[in-house]
């Protein structure tokens, strides 16, 4: 299912990629729920809402994503959160997330 929500993603056929990724996300692939934070971010092929966007970030970070857990990161500085930030990036760091090294170094 992600293969396909990615195609329709690339091809900017989105709402085949919200079917197909939102799927996949329902069994649990991680990176269907980085894609889903992104076009919900967005709000591409969905009504843009940054709360989903954020929910998508987190089940793809409990998961293991790096990628993800960086993300979370950011939303957490833009929100004025910096110790949860931190968090985030340290985790994204030992995953090895680069962008989340930089991110720490300018903290």
């Amino acid at each position: 299912f992600r293969q396909k929500g990615c195609q329709g993603k690339e091809e900017h056929n989105y709402s085949v990629a919200v079917e197909y990724l939102t799927k996949a996300a329902n069994m649990d692939d991680v990176e269907a729920h980085n894609q889903l934070s992104q076009l919900y971010y967005f709000g591409e092929g969905v009504e843009r809402d940054v709360k989903k966007a954020v929910h998508h970030l987190e089940e793809a970070a409990i998961g293991g994503h790096p990628r993800a857990r960086f993300n979370l990161g950011v939303v957490s500085t833009r929100d004025g959160k910096s110790s949860r930030a931190v968090k985030h990036y340290i985790i994204a760091a030992s995953q090895g997330n680069d962008d989340a090294l930089e991110q720490l170094k300018e903290l």
